[in-house]
């Protein structure tokens, strides 16, 4: 399907918008839609938090006429009602007459559903353009959809050697305030921030986002992610600082009747504790990303050792690999980045840089795994 050079303006212009909602849709998609009329735009909007209105309402109401309009829209019109009504219909009944879109809807509720009433109306429907860059932002969203799964972001700062700790444990700060702040932002656009036990006795962590929604640029307030602590032991104290602090705090362990036992008191503080498979021993991790699902997490932050670290990715549930880099030097005896089972240089994990940016005096690298891991 071919587009016009005004359609690939529009559709820039509605993922832009579609941008601003990354760090407060959860758990729905971050949309953006633009109404056009005579190549002009009249109106446009981005999906609100959840409960709050979808973009195609957004920019509706920000429209006096939209007969004969085209609307382009980042993503399938939803064709059910849960919060907020079914947006197809609100496109249909204020007239427009052309959707183009970016790509489908994966939710079930949806999938095509959306599309179907915007033709069955005669509304002339073009799908596909900017696909790529549309499902990006949303990736986590897709995801959990597409295969019952959030998308795992696992951070690491670390030494020029590639040293996370010095063998004390001793690790603050390895980067400077302009790459932590970054983190921030990091932390701002998860659903869910997952640590390991020996990081929380070891630093008794908040994880909370410390930016506000000024510093990201967005209008609607920034939302705390949950906090999700792996203790197949119930190690972790009732003292802990993250009860003391905004939002919730989800500790995972395995099944066990001292675990049982051991769980009220951290009830009494405030932890919601889930029960999961063990696995080797340990809280079974895809079994854990499966619940975060379920409860509606798009995407998680992993912050955690080298073992907790290491683990998501030798169980090939690493989607992106965020690594800060700081020009220090901590020598051998530092503690290394990842606690993996690689015996061989063909057993590598191989991955490709997506970007390299310097944050302050520390180098940050996007990676993804590449697609056969």
């Amino acid at each position: 399907m071919s587009f016009s050079i005004i359609d690939r303006e529009m559709m820039s212009r509605a993922l832009q918008l579609a941008a601003s909602g990354r760090y407060t849709t959860s758990p729905n998609p971050a949309v953006g839609c633009v109404i056009v009329a005579d190549d002009k735009v009249i109106g446009e909007g981005y999906t609100r938090p959840a409960g709050g209105n979808h973009a195609e309402i957004e920019a509706l109401q920000s429209v006096e006429d939209a007969h004969g309009s085209t609307a382009y829209v980042t993503l399938e019109p939803c064709s059910h009602s849960g919060k907020t009504g079914p947006c197809a219909n609100a496109l249909i009944d204020a007239g427009v007459t052309r959707v183009v879109m970016a790509c489908e809807d994966p939710n079930p509720q949806v999938a095509g559903e959306g599309i179907k009433l915007l033709q069955d109306a005669g509304i002339e429907v073009a799908c596909g353009l900017f696909e790529d860059q549309a499902r990006d932002i949303n990736k986590g969203f897709i995801k959990r959809h597409e295969q019952g799964m959030p998308w795992v972001l696992v951070k690491m700062a670390a030494s020029l050697d590639g040293r996370t700790a010095m063998a004390s444990g001793q690790s603050q700060w390895i980067t400077t305030p302009a790459a932590r702040k970054d983190v921030q932002r990091l932390r701002a656009a998860s659903c869910a921030i997952i640590t390991g036990i020996g990081t929380q006795l070891m630093d008794d962590p908040s994880l909370t986002v410390r930016i506000t929604n000024e510093d990201v640029g967005v209008e609607d307030n920034l939302r705390q992610p949950l906090r999700v602590v792996v203790d197949s032991k119930l190690q972790m104290s009732p003292e802990a600082r993250m009860f003391s602090q905004p939002g919730s705090v989800l500790v995972a362990t395995v099944d066990g009747d001292e675990q049982c036992n051991k769980a009220e008191a951290l009830k009494q503080s405030g932890a919601d504790i889930v029960f999961l498979p063990a696995r080797d021993g340990h809280v079974d991790l895809h079994a854990l990303l499966v619940e975060l699902a379920e409860r509606e997490c798009n995407s998680v932050m992993v912050e955690a050792g080298a073992g907790l670290a290491g683990a998501f990715i030798a169980e090939g549930l690493l989607d992106e690999l965020v690594c800060y880099w700081a020009p220090k030097l901590f020598g051998s005896d530092a503690r290394p980045m990842f606690g993996l089972p690689i015996k061989t240089i063909d057993a590598h994990l191989a991955l490709s840089v997506q970007d390299i940016r310097q944050i302050g005096e520390d180098i940050r690298v996007t990676l993804y795994p590449d697609k056969d891991y």
